[in-house]
C-alpha cells in the first residue's frame, strides 16, 4: 500500500513539474507536441467536429484554464470571445499570440487566389485565420512556440530547442514532399473547396481556390452552373469538404462533373499527413 501511495506521489509531482498549457486548436497541439514533448500537458479547446467559429468551452475545460500556465493563441474567431474571459479566469497564465509575424492575407484574396470569381453579394471580410496550412508560416509558428516555451521554463532550453530543430526538418520534408506532387501539374493549378481554408496553401504553392461556400452560405442555382463550368474548364479533380460543415452543393458539383468529393479539415492534428493527402488529390495521384 506504501509503495502505491509513493507511486502515485512521485507520478502526480511530475504532471505538476510539467508545462501546463492550452491551445484552441488541435493543429497547434501537434506543434507544441513536437517542441515541447514530455515537459509540457496539453489541452485543447476546440473538440474534433467542431468549429472554432462558434465553439463554446466546456466546464471541464474551464478548470483546465484555471491551471494553465501558458495558452497559445493563434488568431481564430474563437479567441476573440473567450480570451478576456480566460485572462479574468486566470490572470498569471502566459496568453502568447504565435502568429506573430506572419503575414495574413485577405479572406476574399485567399479565397480565390488569383481570380476574379465571388458569390453574388457575399465577401468574405478581414484576415483569413488558417495559417497553419502553409508550411512556411509553421516556420514561424514553431519559433513562436519556442520562445514561449523558454519564456515560462528557461532551464530546459536546450531541450526545447534540440526538437524544434527536428521540428523544423520535419516541415522541410513536408514541403519539399508537396512541391514535388504539384510540380507535374503544368498550367491547370485549380482546386475546388467547400469551405475556403486552404489560401494560404494556394497562395505558397501557387495554386487556385475556388470556393462553393461564402459566408456560411451555399451558392444560388445561377452561382452553382458558374463554379461548375469553371471547375470544368480548370480541370479541377476533386472537391475538397470538412466534416464541420455541410457539402451537399459540393456533392451536386462532384457529381456533375465526375470527380470526387474529398473530406478534409484544417484542424485535422495530423498536419503533415494532411497537406500530402490534399497535394496527392489536386495532382491527382491519390488512387
Amino acid at each position: 500500500m506504501h509503495k502505491i501511495i509513493l507511486l502515485v506521489l512521485l507520478s502526480t509531482s511530475y504532471i505538476f513539474s510539467n508545462i501546463n498549457a492550452v491551445v484552441s486548436i488541435l493543429p497547434i497541439q501537434t506543434f507544441l507536441k513536437a517542441i515541447g514533448g514530455e515537459k509540457v500537458n496539453i489541452t485543447v479547446m476546440v473538440q474534433p467536429g467542431n468549429s472554432p467559429h462558434t465553439y463554446e468551452p466546456k466546464p471541464s475545460q474551464m478548470i483546465a484554464i484555471s491551471n494553465a500556465k501558458l495558452y497559445l493563441a493563434i488568431d481564430v474567431e474563437f479567441e476573440e470571445v473567450w480570451l478576456p474571459k480566460f485572462r479574468t479566469l486566470n490572470s498569471k497564465m502566459n496568453i502568447v499570440d504565435i502568429a506573430e509575424g506572419v503575414e495574413k492575407l485577405d479572406m476574399q484574396d485567399a479565397q480565390c487566389e488569383h481570380d476574379t470569381h465571388k458569390h453574388e453579394g457575399h465577401d468574405h471580410e478581414g484576415d483569413d485565420p488558417h495559417i497553419w496550412t502553409a508550411p512556411e508560416n509553421v516556420k514561424v509558428i514553431a519559433h513562436n512556440i519556442f520562445k514561449a516555451l523558454v519564456e515560462v521554463d528557461a532551464k530546459n532550453e536546450v531541450y526545447y530547442r534540440h526538437n524544434l530543430k527536428n521540428f523544423l526538418k520535419k516541415i522541410e520534408i513536408t514541403d519539399k514532399t508537396i512541391k514535388s506532387l504539384l510540380s507535374k501539374l503544368g498550367d491547370s493549378r485549380t482546386f475546388m473547396v467547400f469551405h475556403p481554408s486552404w489560401g494560404y496553401f494556394a497562395h505558397d504553392y501557387y495554386l487556385k481556390q475556388i470556393a462553393v461556400e461564402v459566408e456560411g452560405k451555399s451558392p444560388k442555382p445561377r452561382e452553382l452552373v458558374q463554379l461548375m463550368k469553371e471547375a470544368k474548364k480548370d480541370k479541377v479533380r476533386a472537391i475538397f469538404t470538412q466534416p464541420e460543415f455541410a457539402d451537399s452543393a459540393a456533392k451536386v458539383i462532384a457529381k456533375e462533373l465526375h470527380i470526387p468529393v474529398v473530406k478534409v479539415s484544417p484542424l485535422a492534428s495530423n498536419w503533415s499527413e494532411n497537406l500530402i493527402n490534399i497535394a496527392k488529390n489536386i495532382a491527382g495521384e491519390d488512387k
